[in-house]
């Protein structure tokens, strides 16, 4: 019987720990759903960010869009130096816009969405 009552223990410490794990992913999805749709729109929109790695403006505006930056166009300048010098950036981030509106700098996600007319429906709390 002791060993039942062992293995009992670990099936439902285990179940637990599922069950947190599990609840912890679903929250972290849904608190970007509303940066989603921006970032979608963004690139539909053609705004692409150039950038580069070792730029902490650029990091923290990767940050603002948490997991929906993988929707927005995004070039690494030092991986692609010819792109970036054809397109005439001169620093990062800039942000490009297909009108020829070009944005240097730290922009975060409400001059964007003023600038693109993207709407920004869940808006992350810090933002």
């Amino acid at each position: 019987m002791l060993l039942t009552k062992r293995h009992f223990g670990w099936i439902v410490g285990g179940t637990a720990i599922l069950a947190f794990v599990f609840i912890a992913i679903g929250r972290r999805e849904k608190e970007n759903t509303g940066l989603d749709s921006f970032a979608q729109c963004l690139a539909e929109r053609g705004a692409v960010m150039y950038g580069a790695e070792w730029c902490p403006h650029c990091q923290n505006e990767k940050r603002a869009f948490g997991s929906s930056f993988r929707y927005v166009n995004y070039v690494e300048c030092p991986d692609d130096p010819k792109r970036c010098i054809a397109a005439g950036i001169e620093g990062y981030p800039t942000w490009t816009f297909p009108d020829g509106r070009r944005f240097e700098g730290e922009q975060g996600i409400e001059r964007l969405s003023i600038e693109s007319g993207c709407a920004i429906e869940n808006p992350p709390s810090g933002e």
